[in-house]
């Protein structure tokens, strides 16, 4: 369920619902509605999965380009 995975990049990231709602769905409410038992499209769903792996991704980059400028 995307809920679940959601709440695991929540946790992980130590991100806000809200700031999580606005840069992946444009909707501060998204999570919220989410936890109320909304069921996005799925449109709307591969593209917030979308998000979460190209966030994944992207820090994974910057972690990289840190530890080899370090030293």
């Amino acid at each position: 369920m995307l809920i679940r995975s959601v709440e695991k990049f929540l946790r992980h990231h130590e991100m806000a619902a809200t700031k999580f709602g606005r840069l992946a769905a444009h909707d501060p409410r998204f999570v919220l509605d989410l936890r109320m038992g909304r069921e996005p499209r799925d449109r709307t769903e591969q593209r917030i999965r979308g998000f979460m792996a190209g966030f994944e991704a992207a820090r994974d980059v910057a972690t990289t380009r840190e530890t080899a400028h370090v030293g």
